[in-house]
Order: structure tokens, then C-alpha cells, then sequence
């Protein structure tokens, strides 16, 4: 049953609305700097720090607008019910002035990492909200718009601050996001209960196309990936072929995933999955390090 008092309140109520969890998901435009080699350049440095924050604030000015927007269908949610406008812990006013605040200082952040930075999230912020004024009930674009965000990070942290943008780099990232927009949705149609509101969307999936599309884009990101570091061009760029010993990581962390899904029943939150999963949050640190090590080796 409904009841405000286990809603956050107060500050925990502003962070509830701006949900800063969910920046994690903004580390993506750290690929430019992580595979461009110029990791002591302070200005490139400064520059993504800022479109960090930028991209983090313009986001959580859309999730506050969401929250606004969907206050009505969230009471019915046994979740989604404790959101600060839904419970009541924050009205619409003081939730709308602390979305465009949000908005404002995100915008700036973007423009002060540059002008291309900035057109890259305005393109990011105006596809969002045609993905919450309609596009979301679109079948399979509803997954594809949650990717192009993904993509928009990618290249504002590589020609949004001068940095070149390698295609096989895009594509590894357009396949990891749609597989991971995929399961989010298999997830969500696993936790439906009867008589609970929903994603209109959900009623257009079915989990075995569910399950044909995770397949489909779990081989087609290892494989991308798998290609990206036998590339002639990756080879040339990080001066060594032995990127191909990374792919284990990608591997276990798509399949490691795929298990969560199907056995513990996660997979709609994959920022949060990331956080409390020792063994995912494990993977992805190894394949970091010693990605950074075999392209820093001399």
C-alpha cells in the first residue's frame, strides 16, 4: 500500500528526482581520452570533466521533467510510487525549478567544454524529450533512441573536445547499448505482476524476441569489439595487436549479464547491476586496467 512517509524526503527527495546514480552512465564520454592516448593532457582533461557534468545535470533535468509528466501514472507503479512527485515529497513547482536549474547548469558545463560539445547535448536533450513526448511507445525505436544517447556521449567526448572518433569504437558502443536497452525491457516484461501498470511498449515485446534480439547484439557487440582490436587501424593507433586479449572481459561481462537477467531477475538498472554485482563490477575493472596497460606499454 501507498504511503508518502517511504518516500525520500527533503534533500534525499532532490536526489531521488535527479537520480545521480545514473551518472555512471555518462562515463562513456571518457572513450575518447581512454583510447586516444592523452591521458596527461590537462585541457582534454578539463574539457570532458566539464561535459561529465554537463551531460549528468541535462540528464537529471529529464528525468525531474519525466517525473513531472508521469506523476499520475507512476501512483499506480509499486515502485515507481515512491518518486518524489508521485508521493507527494516534492510538488510539480518545486520539482519544474529544480529540473531547470538542473538544465541551466548542465547547458553551461556543455558550452564551457565547447560549442560542439554543447550542440552535441541540445541533440541529446531534444531526442530525449521526443522519446518522453511519444517515440518511447515505438516498438524496437524505443531501444534504438536509448542507444543514439549512448552514441551522443560517445562522440561529444571525442570530436565534442577534438578528438578524432574511431568507427569501430561507435559501433562496438551502438551494439553494448542496444543489447543492454533489450534486456532492460526483457527485464521489465519478467517483473510485470497482474493488475500492475506498465510500459505501454511492453505489450508489443515478447520475450523470446526479447531473447532473438539480446542474441543478435550480444554476438554482434563481442564480435564488433572482437574486430575493433585486430583492426590495421587499432594495431597502428595503440602501437600493439594484443588488445585481443582483453576480449575475454567483454565476453564474460555480456554473458555475466545475460545470467543476472534470466537468474536473479535484474537487468533493468544496468548502472546500479554494475554497483552491486562483484563479479560484473570486477570484469569491467580488470578490461580496464589492463586495456590502459597494453596501450601504455612502450
Amino acid at each position: 500500500m501507498s504511503t508518502v512517509s517511504e518516500a525520500p524526503q527533503g534533500l534525499a527527495a532532490v536526489l531521488a528526482l535527479l537520480r545521480p546514480r545514473h551518472w555512471v552512465k555518462n562515463l562513456f564520454v571518457l572513450a575518447g581520452i581512454l583510447f586516444g592516448h592523452d591521458w596527461f593532457d590537462a585541457r582534454l582533461w578539463q574539457q570532458v570533466v566539464l561535459l561529465f557534468f554537463g551531460f549528468s545535470f541535462t540528464a537529471s533535468a529529464v528525468y525531474a521533467f519525466n517525473d513531472i509528466a508521469d506523476r499520475a501514472r507512476d501512483r499506480n507503479h509499486p515502485r515507481k510510487r515512491l518518486r518524489p512527485v508521485a508521493s507527494g515529497a516534492l510538488s510539480v513547482r518545486q520539482a519544474g525549478m529544480i529540473g531547470v536549474a538542473s538544465l541551466a547548469l548542465g547547458l553551461l558545463l556543455s558550452w564551457w567544454a565547447s560549442p560542439q560539445a554543447l550542440a552535441l547535448v541540445v541533440i541529446y536533450l531534444f531526442i530525449n524529450l521526443a522519446y518522453s513526448g511519444g517515440l518511447k511507445h515505438v516498438v524496437i525505436l524505443d531501444v534504438f533512441i536509448i542507444a543514439i544517447g549512448f552514441m551522443l556521449r560517445i562522440l561529444a567526448g571525442t570530436i565534442g573536445i577534438g578528438i578524432p572518433a574511431s568507427q569501430w569504437l561507435l559501433v562496438c558502443g551502438f551494439m553494448l547499448t542496444l543489447f543492454l536497452g533489450f534486456a532492460k525491457r526483457q527485464a521489465e516484461l519478467m517483473a510485470l505482476g497482474e493488475g500492475q501498470d506498465h510500459r505501454q511498449v511492453l505489450e508489443e515485446y515478447t520475450p523470446q524476441l526479447l531473447d532473438l534480439m539480446l542474441g543478435v547484439t550480444a554476438a554482434a557487440t563481442i564480435m564488433a569489439y572482437s574486430l575493433y582490436t585486430l583492426s590495421p587501424q587499432t594495431v597502428q593507433a595503440h602501437g600493439t595487436s594484443a588488445l585481443i586479449y582483453t576480449v575475454p572481459f567483454v565476453a564474460y561481462g555480456i554473458f555475466r549479464h545475460l545470467y543476472l537477467l534470466h537468474r536473479r531477475g535484474r537487468g533493468d538498472d544496468p548502472a546500479l547491476d554494475l554497483l552491486r554485482d562483484p563479479q560484473m563490477l570486477l570484469t569491467v575493472l580488470a578490461w580496464l586496467l589492463v586495456t590502459l596497460w597494453l596501450i601504455a606499454a612502450p
